[in-house]
């Protein structure tokens, strides 16, 4: 790994070891709040926040950090995204974590011009870290890798059915259900995309599209070789915070199959 990615993964262990891990099926009443329906926040998504703003700021002074927490309490804070800034998801998949189970992570991107340049996705169960460069590849904890299909005559597609309302759920069943195999989404961007490169998921949709859900994963996929752009085929920017819709797959073949399908 670069020197940037050593001291990256430092950061991210520091905060897990500290804020997420001892309090995983440990947090004390009061330290789960609901910012909206199905979205909870924990105290450790807002000790991880503060940790890696202060230390992303000391990494690169001048540079602006938009994390989750923040922007939610201060929506100009999205305004910083057209610019170089870092991008943060200190507890991707909170919903699971605050219900004591697995998968969740820690999400770090670095963007610039509306774009993601560089991207962390860190599995501290695993001390698993996705990492990448634009245009120097994808790796997991130092090693590059090409993503890889499952290689099932139909296709495992993972979609949420959350956001969906009951006339998008049913297109899902009556376009893609007699086509590919359909399996839940793990409430983790964190993971969604590792398994999208790693043979375990094909496709994925995804109708919200925040940056710090989407920035890291989406180079990192792309990086591995796979696909991952808007629905129109353009790609995704981190500074499009409200455009819907985006399709991640484990190979440009498979992205480009299943938008026809969705078409047809």
């Amino acid at each position: 790994m670069s020197a940037l990615d050593q001291e990256i993964h430092a950061l991210l262990r520091f905060a897990a070891a500290r804020s997420m891990l001892p309090r995983f099926r440990n947090l004390a009443a009061g330290e789960v709040e609901m910012k909206g329906a199905d979205d909870p926040v924990t105290v450790v998504d807002r000790e991880v926040e503060a940790f890696l703003t202060e230390a992303l700021t000391r990494l690169a002074p001048g540079v602006p950090v938009v994390g989750e927490e923040a922007a939610h309490a201060d929506r100009s804070v999205l305004d910083r995204l057209s610019g170089p800034c870092w991008i943060i998801d200190p507890l991707d998949g909170t919903a699971n974590f605050a219900e004591g189970k697995a998968p969740f992570g820690i999400i770090i991107a670095l963007a610039d011009g509306g774009e993601a340049v560089a991207g962390w996705l860190y599995d501290p169960v695993k001390d698993r870290l996705c990492h990448a460069r634009r245009g120097e590849g994808a790796f997991v904890s130092g090693e590059r890798i090409a993503a890889r299909s499952t290689g099932n005559p139909r296709p495992v597609v993972a979609v949420s059915r959350i956001f969906l309302t009951p006339e998008q759920s049913a297109l899902v069943d009556a376009k893609l259900a007699p086509h590919y195999t359909l399996t839940d989404i793990p409430r983790c961007a964190a993971e969604q995309y590792p398994r999208l490169a790693l043979g375990e998921n094909d496709i994925s949709s995804f109708k919200r599209t925040l940056a710090w859900d989407h920035a890291a994963g989406v180079l990192w996929l792309n990086e591995a070789g796979g696909k991952a752009a808007r629905l129109d085929g353009s790609a995704y920017r981190v500074d499009q915070h409200d455009a819907p819709g985006l399709v991640a797959a484990a190979s440009p073949a498979l992205w480009d199959a299943f938008i026809a399908r969705l078409g047809a």
